[in-house]
């Protein structure tokens, strides 16, 4: 190498023809914007699809956790020699009998009840507007008179009415859309239920190894995540409704029932749920029994929620969710603004699903104390690897071993050369190592001539 060529500088790498307008450091930054625009732009479109369906994803999301929640006890059936459709058919009647029993008993307390109702929401209301006219604060009869006879002008008028019969008609469609999901659910429900193994053979044997394992403990622990928080909050919200019910109904405050099903399902949405039942409950008894009555609804609230927030809680759920309080009220309130109601009941156990997928797949956590960092904010009993039994630690480690299964379903798959049909003949299709692009032979072809 001559002296001349030792001393020129070399050229940098991607330096010369090949270098463009991206290979620089903000070339690489568009890029990079680039791909996330065109991944935010597909997760719009999915999201923007999804809505479009949100009946039917809605009903398989609540028969899946039903289904997660219910599958122990056909398991369990089972296994005490039940055949596995006969355990189906007994888990999934308890249900309907349970929410349909449940339904019919608010009807009818409901129709039972309203004129009480109706007659000690008056009573309050005139209750309510004497105070206003006599309290402290200088308000005129005449005042309260006028604004009760705008608001009954505004009812008689023709812009409210034809904004009920609108109201009426977009009613109407929600409730049709309402039981074309609950059909759908009920029905999602039973073949969970009873094919539910199916679903989850057939989707493994489309992964091999590490991959197939990981998927089988991803099935595994969302399905214990949402089991397990349904159980436990029902469980929590059945003891709510009956510890606030009694206590309504001792006091005499109308629709104790359904006000007692009401904290019941606002239990199963976390941290706000209960607080605002609570509310409702105190309200109701406000209106309709008076100041006392109400102060004694608001203490029993509060003292049901601390029982269960410092006792229930703890003891039944456990660490099913493993979520901090912000993330819960981060996905509440998402939750809420994609899905309304059943958005808010659905996005907390989704979210911990989430969580626990996430644990699954990624190997980029750094578990354990660190020299530097500190404590881990993330307790080992909390991680998902904590909570697989011995008997699916062997199993994940028998799939990741597992050879993969030489059988095809197509029949052009399963052609080789030299086959045979049923009868023993050989495939004439069949081509050979010496078959030419028509597909015959150069032997056969000598042999015929």
């Amino acid at each position: 190498m001559s002296t001349q060529e030792q001393s020129a500088p070399r050229r940098p790498e991607g330096a010369g023809a090949g270098a463009g307008p991206w290979s620089d450091p903000m070339g690489r930054i568009g890029a990079r914007a680039g791909q996330t625009l065109l991944i935010a732009a597909v997760a719009v479109g999915i999201i923007w699809v999804l809505l479009r369906v949100s009946v039917v994803v809605l009903a398989a999301l609540v028969a899946l956790i039903l289904a997660s929640a219910v599958a122990p006890l056909v398991r369990w059936l089972v296994g005490k020699g039940w055949s596995h459709l006969l355990a189906t058919l007994t888990a999934f009647l308890g249900i309907v009998v349970v929410v349909g029993g449940v339904i019919t008993g608010v009807v009818l307390a409901v129709i039972n009840e309203w004129d009480s109702l109706v007659s000690s929401a008056l009573q309050g209301w005139q209750a309510l507007q004497d105070w206003v006219t006599s309290g402290p604060l200088p308000v005129d009869a005449s005042v309260v008179d006028d604004a009760m006879q705008q608001v009954t002008d505004f009812v008689t008028s023709g812009n409210f009415a034809s904004g009920l019969a609108s109201s009426t008609l977009t009613g109407i469609s929600a409730a049709g859309q309402f039981l074309t999901g609950l059909v759908l659910m009920i029905v999602v429900l039973f073949f969970l239920l009873k094919d539910g193994w199916k679903f989850t053979n057939f989707s493994l044997r489309w992964f091999q190894g590490g991959t197939r394992a990981k998927l089988a403990e991803s099935i595994d622990r969302s399905s214990e995540v949402l089991g397990g928080y349904v159980r436990g909050t029902a469980t929590v919200a059945l003891v709510d409704a009956v510890l606030i019910g009694i206590a309504l109904a001792i006091l005499g405050v109308p629709l104790a029932l359904p006000l007692a099903v009401i904290i019941f399902i606002g239990a199963f949405i976390p941290i706000v749920g209960a607080t605002a039942t609570g509310i409702m409950a105190a309200l109701v008894a406000l209106v309709t029994n008076g100041l006392t009555t109400a102060l004694i609804v608001t203490a029993v609230v509060i003292l049901v929620n601390q029982i269960e927030g410092n006792f229930l809680q703890p003891v039944v759920m456990g660490r099913t969710l493993s979520l901090h309080a912000m993330i819960v009220l981060l996905a509440l309130t998402i939750g809420t603004l994609v899905g309304g109601i059943f958005g808010a009941i659905l996005a907390v156990p989704y979210t911990a699903v989430a969580w626990t997928l996430i644990q699954v797949w990624s190997n980029r956590y750094q578990a354990g104390d660190d020299p530097v960092l500190g404590q881990d904010p993330l307790d080992a009993k909390d991680r998902a690897d904590a909570k697989a039994t011995t008997a699916q630690r062997l199993r994940y480690w028998r799939i990741s071993r597992q050879r993969p299964s030489s059988q095809k379903l197509g029949a052009a798959q399963k052609v080789e050369p030299g086959s045979q049909d049923a009868s023993g003949h050989s495939d004439a299709s069949a081509p050979t190592d010496a078959s030419g692009p028509d597909g015959s032979s150069d032997s056969s072809a000598s042999k015929e001539s």
